[in-house]
């Protein structure tokens, strides 16, 4: 009986030494399997922000319109960002409250065939407290002197598509013939250093406008 016991003890010892044998194996292969799977998602994700655009030199991308008075932009019908895209520009800018002024001007000019016929052109356009800026005197001067109102209409206008990117440094000529210049990172543009960009890059059919707050006058 004695050496049954014997026996089973010694059994006993020499299963409780194989388990603590295999189980640091165990453990390390559990350790493994949970690395394995834990290394492609990491690896993904460095791969994932590798493959995401980074904007350069700390400037803020843009993705459509942009600046405080967009928000004052009808959100649908023929005034809307997605309306305004459909018509030329002076028509585009004639559904749009805050540019009635301008509108008039144009009109007064005789602009509206040009501006509607051009081709991937950019017009900052002034808005309606732009144009009361100037003492009502002097607007309703301009107003009635054809040739100065076409001079000043056509300074706003340059005869090519630019970009917000475009406009951090730039100088452009005009379709008077003079020269504007514009600065600005992100979502904050001017123009001749004193007119702001207060919604950028808005899409007609035919231009990419930016509404200032301030009526620029050739240089």
């Amino acid at each position: 009986m004695n050496n049954t016991r014997t026996g089973t003890r010694i059994r006993r010892t020499a299963i409780a030494m194989a388990a603590a044998a295999v189980l640091p194996f165990s453990l390390a292969a559990c350790s493994d399997s949970g690395d394995a799977g834990a290394a492609p998602a990491a690896g993904a994700a460095q791969d994932r922000a590798a493959d995401a655009p980074a904007a350069a030199d700390g400037a803020v991308t843009t993705d459509g319109p942009f600046g405080p008075a967009c928000a004052g932009v009808p959100k649908q019908g023929a005034g809307s960002f997605e309306g305004m895209a459909k018509d030329p520009v002076a028509t585009a800018a004639s559904n749009n409250p805050a540019l009635s002024t301008l509108v008039a001007a144009v009109k007064k000019a005789g602009l509206v065939d040009t501006l509607n016929n051009a081709k991937d052109i950019t017009v900052f356009a002034p808005t309606n407290d732009a144009f009361a800026k100037i003492p009502k005197a002097d607007l309703d001067k301009v107003l009635a002197d054809k040739a100065t109102l076409t001079k000043i209409l056509t300074y706003h206008v340059v005869g090519q598509t630019l970009t917000p990117r475009q406009l951090e440094s730039g100088t452009f000529e005009t379709l008077q013939k003079g020269e504007l210049t514009t600065d600005g990172l992100g979502e904050e543009y001017k123009v001749n250093g004193t007119s702001n960009v207060v919604c950028g890059e808005v899409k007609t059919a035919n231009a990419t406008v930016y509404i200032v707050d301030t009526v620029l006058m050739p240089k």
